[in-house]
């Protein structure tokens, strides 16, 4: 059973966290680290009855640091499973992660994590990602790592996640093919191919496992340096080994990076079309909003052979990707979608009032929206096109002159806003 020895409650959303791997990760510490933050540990008890293992926690000292240690043992034997079990496949692991009670987008993310691991092993033992077998990352355990921290992080709201350099290690490590140069091949396979950065040291061990990589690669954003931020919390979560000038710990930074807009986590759907008639396309907008789109935008492009075509684009909330996508499918006739997933964006807080009007002796109220920072100061006002055109109908005037008016109007009331 896990009990998790943190050091206060459960936040219920952070905007960010920053990954401070510069002692390097493994999956179990990233747990480690997302538990001490305070994420809630709930959810890890059906993957471990489903997985048959036991997310065991401890307090422990790494160099002066308090920070939160996790095992997975065998829920039968209350053994450590860290690397052994049999040998799976992409497929078989797959398969694995597809029977587990998870949410679509975290079971769709910890397919792409393993779908990573295989590319990178496929790269390095010419072959093909279907062919791969996997050792370690094939264990239970790894699993469970995946897993896990994306069950963690959806308890903190799905925070953005940024990953400044990460540091590797040095040296040679034996593994399941012989001895190999540090960083383990797999690491660089996986790191070459997300725009994730990397440092050698501080110590000659090995300090990155390739299911830390894959993880931070699928869920992070590269940065340079820690941003400016305001600090909530922060996680410490320790590995294994104990060196004597250095703490063995990944430290989790959580909190809001710096500036004056709201961060949000969405989806992005893409699509190119050619042979679909100007109705659909038309109508998009109102079935695609019906099932949970942000917005839609349909733009105009050459396709292939010279055909013109149209780019269809979804802003979507990620819980709702999987059934837009599948709106979209049956709306268009599409082959493919395209998904970028753990994309963020940048969005002023919002808030909705109305401004009095006399017109032909009657008085019109249209709805105005109002933006703001998210410490409420203003940024702007635009009126609602549909509230404006009612108003321009009953009067007989032009929407722009209503429009127009309503502005007017509403920066008088406002003197602040002038």
């Amino acid at each position: 059973m896990l009990q998790v020895l943190a050091r206060c409650g459960h936040p219920t959303h952070m905007d960010s966290l920053v990954v401070d791997a510069s002692m390097g990760a493994a999956g179990d510490m990233l747990l480690g680290a997302l538990l001490d933050l305070g994420a809630d540990p709930a959810p890890l008890a059906t993957t471990a009855e489903a997985l048959a293992i036991q997310y065991e926690s401890s307090r422990v000292d790494r160099n002066g640091i308090s920070a939160t240690r996790i095992e997975v043992v065998d829920a039968g034997a209350g053994t450590p499973i860290e690397g052994h079990g049999p040998h799976r496949t992409v497929a078989d692991v797959t398969e694995i992660i597809g029977n587990l009670p998870l949410d679509p987008v975290e079971r769709d993310t910890a397919v792409a994590i393993v779908t990573r691991l295989g590319a990178a092993e496929a790269a390095i033992h010419d072959t093909t990602p279907e062919e791969v077998v996997f050792h370690e990352v094939g264990a239970d355990d790894a699993v469970a790592d995946i897993v896990g921290v994306l069950q963690l992080l959806a308890s903190l709201g799905s925070p953005e996640v940024l990953v400044p350099p990460l540091a590797t290690g040095s040296g040679r490590r034996e593994m399941a093919h012989g001895s190999y140069p540090l960083p383990a091949p797999a690491v660089t396979e996986i790191v070459a191919a997300s725009g994730l950065q990397i440092t050698g040291g501080p110590v000659a061990e090995e300090l990155l496992t390739p299911t830390a990589a894959a993880i931070l690669a699928e869920i992070g954003t590269p940065i340079d340096t820690v941003p400016t931020m305001g600090i909530d919390r922060v996680g410490y979560g320790a590995g294994a080994r104990e060196f004597s000038s250095e703490a063995n710990v990944v430290r989790i930074i959580g909190g809001a990076v710096g500036g004056p807009l709201h961060r949000e986590q969405i989806s992005v759907l893409e699509t190119n079309v050619d042979d679909v008639s100007p109705e659909i396309l038309g109508g998009l907008q109102q079935t695609l909003s019906a099932a949970g789109a942000h917005d839609v935008s349909i733009i105009p492009l050459m396709m292939k052979k010279s055909r013109p075509g149209h780019l269809i684009k979804v802003i979507a909330p990620p819980t709702a990707a999987g059934a837009i996508a599948a709106v979209l499918a049956r709306e268009t006739g599409t082959l493919g979608i395209r998904e970028q997933m753990q994309v963020h964006r940048s969005v002023a807080a919002r808030s909705f009032t109305s401004v009095a009007l006399e017109l032909d002796d009657d008085v019109h109220d249209v709805v105005i929206k109002e933006s703001m920072t998210a410490d409420g100061t203003p940024l702007g006002a635009s009126v609602e096109f549909a509230s404006a055109a009612a108003v321009a109908a009953d009067t007989d005037r032009p929407t722009a002159e209503v429009i127009a008016r309503a502005l007017g109007r509403y920066y008088e009331d406002s003197p602040a806003l002038r």
